[in-house]
């Protein structure tokens, strides 16, 4: 699955536009590699995301192609969240 689809589906981000944004800015990596847009994520996979001044990391668990808003978070777990200074 492309990484801006299960961001969407997973409801980790919103829009898969934003998504598309976020990836392209080089704001999320996949197994400590920087990902774009169209990187395909499987099952075990690690997302860290960089949202501002945190940075969550999650594990895939799911993959589906829709979901509901109850089973979005069903498709990840969390690994950890932790604040990020500005230096």
């Amino acid at each position: 699955m492309r990484l801006d689809k299960f961001l969407k589906v997973s409801r980790l981000i919103k829009r898969r536009t934003l998504a598309k944004e976020v990836s392209d800015q080089g704001r999320i990596t996949v197994n400590g590699t920087v990902a774009k847009a169209s990187s395909i994520v499987k099952l075990g996979d690690e997302l860290a995301i960089r949202f501002g001044q945190k940075r969550i990391t999650v594990k895939i668990e799911n993959l589906q192609d829709s979901s509901k808003k109850e089973d979005a978070a069903g498709m990840y777990s969390l690994v950890k969240e932790e604040k990020i200074s500005e230096e």
